[in-house]
């Protein structure tokens, strides 16, 4: 009887071998089965607690440099005489330097030991995200090129750190580029603590770099518009004014190249931020994957091909969308950056975003009902990288999200039957529902399964390629061979293809439109701040704070939706 116990606990190939050897002894049994059973199966328990402590510890480390910098930084703003930025810049070049030894360490010790990297995960660093990465790092780097040039021309009022960091960061940006663009997809199994210490400190340092660029950007467009207040009072009554004599005591000599540095540091601004959220993004998922063990038959999955085919109105009205919004963005720059903004320009704004997003919302409706009529099996495979996307999507969106709601209570408050102010009410409610009904249709279309016809077809595709290429074939077998594919190919787009149509037009003209969405604010337009209604009900200092969080995030949500829809198109 206690034999039959001791089987069904199904102990480890040790434990079999041992009891096996050993005298069917009563004693001998207890002993296996309350001492032995459970040292062979503590091997996996430690396993996962290992793990566990690691990835706790390295939090708490991550939590703490965050901490501290978010100190340091929130000390600068509130009291910059006892903090200065200067002081921000060289913590944060320490916590630079210290990445990038860690960030060297893996390229040529870690990832080359023996059996470091087993698995690589599939789903990890596509190539969208990896060119993104590059992309903004491109951008940074030349972004920190300028603040070297124009902190070279201004250095009888600038500091040697004002040259410093941006060297620093010039260097970080370069090395971390890459080393996520090699090593997004390791599942390292080798010195598992060190390299999570690493990537959640990595991780802390773009938090605080976002989060200084941030309250930068802030800095920035605060003294441009107090300069153009400042303009415009001085051509109006002509008065002498100490904050233009404060604001330009080290300005810009009226020199081309000084020009240059200027325009091309406030254009490449934002691109900065983008790039440490994008980084953040990567290496969490890096730090989720240390230690993970891919099954055979989950590590080389067919990856679907990007093809535009069978796809008309999506591409059609989503190159409508972006050219349109091309030239209200190109009009808009030329106007609302003036010394007087034109009321006219921003009625075109939001009325050009007034029409877009309806169609965005129907379509992604449409979308989520097409899925449902699919009937397709969710997908609950154990998947990192996909999880992150969803927090990313969830996260970024409350970022515009709550913007909208913060318009929302000034404008009705206010007066909302002024026509600019109904318009940007208006546009409030709608980006909301349009980014509540994209969320959902693009989580659900993450979490689908590939449907196995799409792979049949290309199975099919593919033997008739070989057959082209096997000379030994005669023409009456490839004849009949070629028969046989088109009745199936027929027969299944008879049956299925209409919704995969319809799933791709939708995901391309979704993905036009984010596009678009993500261009505007990113290169310069920002009516938010730029209108002076929300400004002027919340205060100066605090509607800065909303929009400079806000508005990256809903450019970051815009970026990264860009990435889920593709893989809903590519996978419809």
């Amino acid at each position: 009887m206690l034999g039959n116990k001791v089987s069904r606990q199904k102990p480890c190939h040790h434990c079999k071998s041992r009891s096996a050897a050993a005298p069917p002894d009563t004693s001998t049994i207890h002993y296996e089965k309350f001492w032995l059973y459970r040292h062979c199966s503590s091997v996996q328990q430690g396993d996962r607690q290992a793990q566990k402590a690691g990835q706790l510890f390295s939090g708490l480390l991550a939590m703490n440099v965050v901490f501290l910098g978010c100190a340091f930084i929130s000390s600068m703003i509130f009291n910059h005489i006892a903090i200065t930025l200067a002081e921000v810049w060289i913590l944060l070049s320490i916590l630079k330097v210290l990445c990038l030894c860690w960030i060297v360490y893996y390229l040529l010790g870690t990832s080359r030991q023996p059996h470091a990297v087993l698995h690589r995960d599939s789903h990890a660093g596509p190539i969208w995200i990896r060119g993104s990465v590059l992309l903004f790092g491109s951008c940074s780097v030349l972004l920190n090129s300028f603040q070297i040039g124009y902190s070279t021309i201004l250095i009888q009022c600038k500091s040697k750190v004002d040259i410093l960091f941006p060297s620093i960061d010039i260097l970080f940006i370069c090395t971390q580029a890459l080393f996520l663009w090699h090593h997004s997809k390791d599942c390292i199994q080798v010195q598992h603590n060190l390299t999570r210490c690493g990537l959640m400190l990595t991780i802390a340092t773009n938090l605080l770099l976002w989060l200084l660029a941030v309250t930068n950007d802030t800095i920035h467009m605060e003294i441009e518009s107090q300069l153009r207040e400042v303009e415009q009072r001085f051509a109006g009554k002509a008065l002498f004014s100490p904050l233009c004599n404060e604001t330009t005591s080290c300005t810009c000599p009226n020199t081309t190249i000084c020009k240059v540095f200027q325009k091309g540091y406030i254009l490449l601004y934002p691109f900065n931020t983008e790039y440490c959220l994008v980084c953040c993004s990567v290496l969490y998922v890096m730090w989720k994957n240390v230690g993970r063990r891919i099954s055979h038959h989950h590590s080389s999955p067919i990856k679907a091909k990007f093809k535009l085919q069978g796809v008309v109105f999506g591409p059609l009205l989503g190159a409508v969308a972006v050219i349109i919004g091309i030239c209200v963005f190109m009009l808009y720059q030329i106007q609302a950056t003036g010394s007087v903004p034109n009321r006219q320009v921003f009625v075109m704004y939001y009325s050009y975003y007034i029409v877009l997003l309806p169609l965005m919302s129907v379509g992604a409706v449409v979308g989520t009902i097409i899925h449902a009529l699919e009937k397709r099996e969710l997908d609950t495979l154990k998947n990192p990288t996909r999880s992150l996307d969803v927090i990313l999507l969830m996260g970024a969106a409350l970022g515009q999200i709550g913007m909208c709601y913060f318009s929302i209570v000034a404008l009705v408050a206010t007066d909302p039957v002024d026509l600019l102010n109904s318009l940007i009410l208006s546009h409030s409610v709608l980006l909301i529902f349009q980014t509540i009904t994209q969320n959902v249709f693009i989580i659900d279309g993450l979490h689908r399964q590939h449907t196995s016809s799409s792979k049949e077809e290309e199975l099919k595709e593919q033997q008739i390629r070989e057959g082209y290429d096997q000379r030994r074939v005669s023409m009456i077998e490839l004849g009949q061979e070629i028969r046989k594919v088109s009745l199936s190919y027929i027969h299944t787009y008879s049956n299925l293809t209409w919704k995969r149509r319809a799933l791709r037009e939708i995901s391309f003209f979704l993905v036009l439109c984010n596009i678009i969405l993500w261009v505007m604010p990113t290169f310069g337009a920002h009516p938010a701040f730029e209108n002076g209604l929300e400004k002027s009900f919340y205060g100066y200092s605090t509607w800065f704070v909303i929009v400079n969080f806000g508005l990256p995030l809903g450019v970051f949500y815009r970026m990264h939706s860009v990435g889920g829809l593709l893989e809903i198109y590519v996978t419809a």
